[in-house]
């Protein structure tokens, strides 16, 4: 890693209504640690926008978060594999129009095909991981950048994963996707540090999720831990309270 680690004060918990009044995009919603992050930004206080490809998925999610009492989220399915910037765009310009303000975005959206060496590697799943795990924040982001400068205080948060891992053989174009959006992060840092748009990344300990099953195949993921420590870190880079950590890798693998 280049970005300077940081880490969760000791006993942090997010504080009831700590996101009141804030909108919050959370994309890849219905993933393991999407639909968790979703759920924690709802419990601070936070308008969640729930973002994903599948819409039969997102409603799910809002039925189970009705059904857990929390606020309703709002759904807008986008299909990043195959958003057009003219996509982004109308989503930014919806997001301004029925709320009127963007205050941090959760970049969850993953694109993941297995762990295969490159003379194996397809080029659709190769093209398909840079897309969906660097260009599509990207695109995303700069859309949104005019809405979340006019916050007083915002956040864009981009997760990483343990490049000590990622960066060995097979890990293919997830591997080389993850090393690029923390350069994503970097640069949009180093253009926006006067700026009131805070950028973070998140870099997660072990956690339950699709991905980790996937990955990790020779591992009973039952025991890893639920995301959702993960989610309620990146409530925590939501929130104001995460100044100091500003342009910096959360970094929760010593937690």
């Amino acid at each position: 890693m280049t970005l300077a680690p940081s880490f969760l004060p000791a006993g942090w918990v997010p504080a009831e209504g700590s996101l009141a009044g804030r909108v919050v995009l959370v994309t890849g919603a219905y993933g393991g640690l999407g639909a968790a992050v979703a759920r924690a930004a709802s419990r601070a206080g936070a308008t969640v926008v729930i973002t994903g490809k599948r819409k039969r998925q997102l409603e799910q999610l809002y039925d189970a978060m009705v059904a857990e009492q929390l606020p309703e989220p709002v759904i807008h399915p986008l299909d990043m594999e195959v958003a057009t910037p003219n996509d982004y765009l109308n989503m930014a310009e919806g997001l301004e129009r029925d709320f009127g303000r963007l205050d941090g975005i959760v970049h969850a959206a993953v694109s993941f095909n297995g762990l295969v060496p490159l003379a194996m590697h397809k080029p659709d799943d190769w093209l398909r991981a840079l897309h969906v795990n660097v260009s599509a924040p990207f695109a995303l982001t700069q859309a949104c950048m005019p809405l979340l400068t006019q916050s007083a205080d915002s956040s864009v948060v981009f997760v990483l994963d343990d490049p000590e891992r990622v960066s060995k053989a097979h890990w293919g174009g997830y591997g080389v996707s993850k090393a690029a959006l923390e350069r994503l992060a970097e640069v949009l840092h180093q253009e926006t540090e006067s700026s009131p748009l805070r950028v973070h990344a998140l870099l997660p300990a072990p956690m339950r999720t699709a991905l980790r099953r996937e990955a990790y195949f020779g591992e009973d993921t039952s025991k890893q831990p639920l995301p959702d420590a993960t989610a309620e870190a990146a409530v925590y880079l939501l929130g104001p309270q995460a100044v100091a950590a500003r342009g910096t890798v959360l970094d929760l693998r010593s937690d």
